[in-house]
């Protein structure tokens, strides 16, 4: 649970700010998204191979 303390001389738009990065640290939007629908064991396997080919295709070119 991300929680931000708002100080006095604080505005709401600077709060909100260090609210947004503190929820992207923790990774909440991601498993969010993640978890929007069911995703059945074969298409996961899929999705993860697809994003390690992506990823090996980046490396290797540099």
């Amino acid at each position: 649970m991300s929680e931000v303390i708002i100080h006095d001389d604080e505005n709401f738009e600077r709060a909100l700010k260090r609210f947004k990065k503190k929820c992207e640290k923790a990774g909440i939007l991601s498993d969010l998204r993640k978890h929007r629908h069911y995703e059945k064991p074969s298409e996961r396997r899929k999705r993860k191979l697809n994003t390690a080919m992506r990823k090996n295709r980046r490396t290797r070119r540099v």
